[in-house]
């Protein structure tokens, strides 16, 4: 006979006595906060804090309403409605301990494809005081060598032209807030969440952008009403599998069709920055400061920077997961030196990080045994993860003449996994990027012209007039391209 229990509210009472539970009263949420983009990364951070303002001190005004604006957000929406917002965190530990518990913060979800009204009149709603995003940095429509907003997009086109049925987040936004202000309410922040340098400072750049091309004195408003708080993020939040399913149902007799897994560290910093009130979060650990760039800087720098270098460079290895690159003592050393001779050395001072323990931790976190985090997810959008975690440090370094080779061996690294889409024993890798075609089209030149890469302007401007970045790019993807094995190159470089 059949135990297991299908996650939904009906059953949280049967629930409560396998996994823990919720010590509120969802009947009582209201959605004060509007999310676009809830992937695992959203519900492992920012809907579990909320969860845990909820669970210890009863905020139920502060509920999440998702939004999916995509097709592609069907599956997560069906999902959730199903299991009326309700889904499993698994927190994996190093030392093995899994520790699930039931998270109910999310209350609603909307899908912005079948009724983009419907999105619109919920962030209109006074109730709604806060709109934030994890849209990944694609979604920020910004040309990355300039970083200005891309009005050749045509979904664009098409907001521009028909601002009642929206397509994209700038739509979405522009809509809404023109309703509030015609309502003569206040308006919602805009918190980005996402990991882009100073990433509330660009959802105002890009909003601003399209809302002066739409509406110049809804654009006015905006500038004035509007708070855009920037804010670091940080939980590493692998894609779900079937075996972790299939664990929930096995262990705990629990049927959650989309459960969520992390590793147990979690941090939020953001500035205190806010249009219209916020939820008390810092009860449950968040920090609010006045400025939280140094932090950002340190994490994209540090942690996405490395998680990039062991990606890439793992990828072509043919190691599967970054716990399998932290079990080769290769790459161990590699991205410790990259981190101590490239990255440490543009940093911001961060008042009250150690960054040598900061470094000990990200090395011990890659290292979680029971995380296993595929290579492939970290590659993912690579182009537009790159110019701001990698790159970045690169032209400073060019700068201030310091070390570059371990950034630009990874960029020559990437040339090699666009073009060849395979390792070095020639397995197929899985390449997810919105520019794959772009990227593989320059890649597969390089046997003619071995600059062909990098002279992509969007995505490395104008490096490859840099004579000491080009000299040195040419000849790193000239020995990855003669036999492809990546792990003796860093050897002869640590």
């Amino acid at each position: 006979m059949d135990t297991t229990i299908i996650l939904n509210q009906k059953n949280l009472t049967q629930i409560t006595d396998r996994i823990p539970n919720l010590d509120y009263d969802r009947n009582n949420i209201k959605p004060g906060m509007v999310h676009i983009g809830v992937g695992g990364f959203h519900r492992s951070h920012q809907a579990f804090y909320t969860h845990e303002l909820m669970n210890k001190y009863n905020a139920p005004e502060w509920g999440i309403c998702g939004v999916g604006l995509r097709e592609g957000d069907r599956k997560i929406h069906d999902v959730l409605k199903k299991q009326d917002g309700l889904y499993t965190l698994i927190v994996k530990h190093p030392d093995g301990k899994i520790a699930p518990s039931i998270i109910g913060s999310i209350c609603d979800f909307l899908l912005g494809v079948d009724n983009p009204m419907l999105v619109i009149e919920r962030m209109a709603d006074p109730a709604t005081k806060i709109l934030s995003l994890t849209i990944t940095e694609g979604g920020y429509n910004f040309k990355p060598s300039t970083g200005e907003f891309d009005f050749e997009n045509p979904d664009i086109q098409h907001d521009l032209k028909y601002p009642d049925n929206p397509k994209t987040v700038y739509g979405y936004l522009t809509a809404a807030l023109k309703k509030r202000r015609e309502a003569k309410l206040p308006a919602f922040t805009i918190m980005s969440c996402d990991n882009i340098q100073h990433n509330g400072d660009m959802a105002r750049k890009m909003l601003l952008s399209f809302a002066k091309e739409q509406d110049a004195s809804l654009a006015g408003w905006i500038e004035k009403e509007v708070c855009f708080p920037n804010s670091m993020v940080d939980r590493i939040t692998p894609v779900t599998t079937q075996s972790d399913i299939d664990y929930l149902a096995k262990t705990y007799g629990i049927k959650d069709e989309w459960p969520v897994t992390c590793e147990p560290f979690i941090q939020w910093v953001i500035e205190d920055n806010f249009s219209d009130g916020r939820p008390e979060l810092e009860k449950v650990g968040v920090q609010f400061v006045p400025d939280v760039k140094p932090y950002e800087k340190m994490k994209l720098r540090l942690l996405n920077a490395g998680h990039s270098v062991l990606g890439l460079l793992g990828a072509l290895h043919g190691h599967k997961t970054i716990n399998a690159c932290m079990e080769d003592k290769t790459f161990v050393t590699y991205l410790r030196t990259f981190m101590d001779k490239e990255a440490t050395p543009v940093l911001d001072e961060v008042k009250g990080i150690d960054l040598k323990d900061y470094k000990d931790s990200l090395e011990a976190r890659f290292a979680n045994p029971n995380i296993k985090d595929s290579v492939s997810r970290i590659c993912s959008e690579s182009s537009a993860k790159l110019p701001k975690f990698l790159i970045a440090t690169l032209e400073e370094n060019l700068t201030a003449g310091k070390s570059i080779e371990f950034a630009t061996l990874v960029i020559a690294a990437w040339c090699y996994y666009s073009d060849k889409q395979s390792d070095k024993n020639g397995q197929p890798l899985e390449i997810i990027d919105a520019m794959s075609n772009e990227l593989h089209m320059a890649a597969a030149q390089t046997a003619s012209d071995p600059l062909a890469f990098i002279k992509q302007e969007s995505l490395f401007g104008d490096l490859v007039k840099n004579q000491r970045f080009s000299d040195l790019y040419t000849i790193m993807v000239q020995k990855i391209y003669r036999d492809a094995n990546i792990k003796k190159y860093m050897q002869e470089m640590i």
